[in-house]
């Protein structure tokens, strides 16, 4: 294989991890760091740091992956995946599932230092990866799966961390769920008109009329959650400043989502990414002014 050919393999297996496109990353990683925070009152592990920000990207890399594959016949048929790898014949099946398992044993590896708890949450949360982009055959909501997918690097820092994993991190982990869902049904709304037509299931479709209302119920209950974490924890005026900030930001999506504008809605859906880090400096700044 010459330089040119290597080359032009690396770009397509870029292509299929999302490597240009980090939101997926990014909203992935907000949570973890959340709860990575909390569980050391703001004093990490620098290795376990540094382990779920890699092993996070090789995870969600891993389950783009895999999403490829699953929907490698569907991407043709909608506007924004078309030009994917799979959807124009770039990439086969076999090098698709090598390249998944290849980021998955990366990932294994990484944590191999850490504890065995550790070690045990990782099978679930590499079988909820896998298996998050099949659910969109007959799942009615699957962003609550893939909300519990995105959520549980949650449980596994506060196992890294602490050695346990106390109710706190499965509360945040169902605070996390609720906005995965908003924000992936605002995502699934800018594909609504092309899901319908090929029969994919996404809580877009299954909200109907009602899926503006249904996102901002699971922003509220999300702030309303995460307001009593803040209580529970202890947490100070810092944290509760960003809360009210990312009520501004979710606020601001509302203006965009309402009007149903396909544009708009993948907007709204990347917007999320500033929720996520306006609540982690809360949390950080909060430890660090103590």
């Amino acid at each position: 294989m010459n330089h040119s050919t290597m080359r032009h393999r690396l770009q397509v297996y870029g292509q299929l991890m999302r490597v240009d496109k980090p939101i997926g990353t990014l909203l992935l990683l907000w949570p973890t760091l959340w709860g990575l925070w909390l569980a050391s009152s703001g004093r990490p592990s620098p290795l376990i740091l540094l382990v779920f920000v890699a092993g996070t990207f090789l995870m969600r890399s891993a389950g783009c992956v895999i999403n490829d594959y699953a929907d490698r016949h569907i991407d043709l048929h909608v506007e924004r995946t078309s030009q994917r790898p799979f959807a124009r014949g770039a990439v086969s099946e076999k090098e698709a599932l090598l390249l998944a398992a290849a980021l998955a044993l990366l990932s294994l590896l990484l944590i191999l230092p850490l504890n065995g708890l550790t070690l045990l949450m990782s099978i679930p949360a590499v079988l909820l990866a896998a298996t998050y982009p099949f659910t969109k055959r007959f799942f009615p909501i699957p962003q609550a799966y893939l909300g519990i997918a995105f959520s549980f690097g949650i449980p596994m820092v506060y196992a890294a961390q602490t050695g346990q994993v106390p109710a706190t991190a499965w509360w945040l982990l169902a605070a996390n769920l609720l906005w995965t869902v908003a924000y992936d049904t605002a995502y699934a709304m800018a594909d609504k008109p092309d899901d319908l037509k090929i029969g994919i299931r996404t809580s877009a479709i299954t909200f109907g009329d009602y899926d503006v209302a249904a996102i901002m119920l699971c922003h509220g209950i999300f702030i309303a959650m995460m307001t009593l974490l803040g209580m529970d924890q202890g947490l100070g005026w810092p944290y509760y400043l960003s809360l009210v900030a990312a009520c501004l930001l979710i606020a601001k999506q509302y203006r965009e989502i309402r009007t149903r504008d396909r544009k708009l809605c993948f907007k709204a859906f990347l917007d999320n990414n500033r929720v996520g880090a306006v609540i982690f400096a809360g949390i950080a700044a909060d430890f660090l002014l103590r």
